[in-house]
């Protein structure tokens, strides 16, 4: 592209396209992508970027995969999309079928959504509707913990931190729930039951109101990108059965091997009875997630007066998600992704470290595929991602958070590229 093109196509950018947490009264700076293979992004004028995001958890085998594309293809040559009401079609039934195989036992129901955000609300809805297919009606609330993420749509972000999250402004608009102090047990530490003591107490003082716990396994994702102790996770399954309630495991961010096992619920060696997953699902090529849940759970639901759930999106189980999934599914089980979800955690623990001597860092925490630098302050955003553009990667921090989830297929000069030149830049700011 010429620089008038460029320009050209920037100003369109800023006058009229709004972005994901941007003003449009001062647009922040946008950077032109025209493509993208393996680990690594274009611009517009020719600089090559090292993908530190995956695009927010989701491109897990890079861009232009080969094994992706031609899935995508052929089912683009038999069909793009049909609605799910009352036809059904192969690439959703193969899809479902990996994903019974793969998901934590006891999961036997799959409802595809849209999107992530999408996929909560549809398990928040099938948890209220468990009720009130029970006659229980007043069980009208949530319990979930600070520091969570769960998505952008009014009731996923009504179980997102309420005081420090993104979504604080809009307390009095949408329904209030419970909220339990975060869990102070970090994953290398010992859990205590002092650890779980205040989410118990509430589950004691509310037990006829709630309905559901939700809460992301292991990993708190964009509400603070925390890692907290399996056996806490443990523990909350089994208060769950004690109290007679519902547990939602928000899996959206970690699902498919981003937390060093296939579903971060592993950790825990548990089941949830409603799970959503997303992101990662389709590699990254097209928005796409789905709610499962056990049997019990759906046929309680569809026992009530309703017969079923109250929920049916125009995209549903579209067949191309659905294959590129499947591909996506298969790609990953093909090989040895432990082993190699081990190599960038250590390269990440080894690279990132020195960060640690750093004045303006608070700490550094890796898991997995997640390596975390939290600072003392907010980043200056605009200004410390042009020094990462400038410097040949692609990190996008939000508030006190330097985060990286790069793709499964990076190698080793590229991850430690990643790594170093993160750390050299806040060594710089």
């Amino acid at each position: 592209m010429t620089p008038d093109t460029i320009e050209a196509l920037l100003e369109f950018d800023r006058d009229h396209l709004w972005h994901p947490y941007a003003s449009m009264v001062q647009p922040p700076p946008a950077y032109p992508v025209v493509a993208a293979s393996g680990v690594r992004l274009e611009l517009a004028d020719g600089r090559q970027l090292i993908d530190g995001m995956s695009s927010w958890w989701s491109a897990i085998h890079g861009y232009n995969h080969p094994v992706l594309n031609a899935a995508a293809t052929q089912q683009l040559s038999e069909l793009s999309h049909v609605m799910f009401g009352g036809i059904t079609h192969p690439a959703a039934v193969e899809l479902g079928r990996r994903l019974l195989a793969i998901c934590p036992p006891g999961l036997e129901r799959v409802f595809y959504c849209d999107s992530g955000s999408v996929a909560v609300e549809v398990a928040i809805k099938m948890a209220f509707q468990y009720w009130i297919a029970q006659g229980q009606n007043q069980r009208d609330k949530l319990l979930t913990v600070k520091h969570g993420y769960h998505g952008d749509t009014f009731a996923a972000m009504s179980v997102c931190d309420p005081l420090n999250g993104m979504h604080h402004l809009f307390t009095g608009v949408m329904s209030q729930h419970l909220f339990a102090e975060a869990p102070a047990c970090r994953f290398d530490q010992p859990f205590e039951e002092q650890h779980i003591e205040g989410l118990k107490t509430l589950l004691q003082d509310h037990q006829e109101r709630i309905a559901a716990v939700i809460i992301e396994p292991i990993v708190q994702g964009a509400g603070g990108m925390r890692f907290y102790a399996p056996a806490y996770l443990a523990r909350l399954r089994e208060l769950c059965d004690e109290f007679g309630v519902l547990l939602i495991a928000d899996e959206i961010a970690t699902g498919f091997g981003r937390s060093g096992k296939l579903f971060a619920c592993e950790h825990a060696g548990i089941s949830p009875d409603i799970m959503c997953i997303g992101k990662a699902l389709t590699g990254g090529y097209l928005s796409f997630a789905a709610t499962l849940c056990t049997t019990h759970v759906s046929d309680t639901v569809c026992s009530g007066e309703a017969g079923a759930l109250m929920h049916g999106p125009t995209f549903m189980a579209n067949p191309l998600a659905c294959a590129i999934s499947s591909a996506s599914i298969d790609l990953l089980l093909a090989q040895d992704w432990r082993s190699n979800i081990a190599r960038i955690e250590s390269m990440l623990g080894r690279h990132l470290a020195p960060a640690r001597e750093l004045a303006g860092v608070a700490e550094v925490r890796v898991l997995g595929a997640i390596g975390v630098i939290e600072m003392h302050e907010p980043v200056d955003m605009a200004t410390i991602q042009r020094r990462f553009v400038d410097a040949g990667i692609w990190i996008r921090p939000f508030g006190k958070l330097v985060y990286v989830m790069p793709p499964y297929i990076i190698d080793d000069d590229d991850l430690r590229t990643l790594a170093t030149t993160l750390v050299r830049i806040l060594a710089m700011s």
